[in-house]
């Protein structure tokens, strides 16, 4: 498969972790989302993709449940 940027076919996969963060202020309070994807890395361009499970995107979709849950805990 081509880069979608470049077309070069100089592609690597990685294994990597992302610690996906809320926008805002009021985002501080809820608590980040990890997910561990493969990043597909162009090595000639450097533009990088990945994929997000779907229990990954139910936890971002939601952020509120993701507060209300910290308040609980604590």
């Amino acid at each position: 498969m081509a880069c979608k940027t470049c077309q070069s076919a100089n592609q690597k996969v990685f294994p990597a972790e992302v610690n996906i963060h809320f926008p805002g202020m009021s985002g501080l309070d809820i608590p980040t989302v990890w997910v561990f994807p493969r990043l597909l890395v162009c090595m000639d361009c450097g533009i990088a993709e990945f994929h997000v499970d779907k229990s990954d995107l139910q936890a971002l979709s939601d952020p509120g449940a993701r507060a209300e849950a910290r308040k609980v805990a604590a």
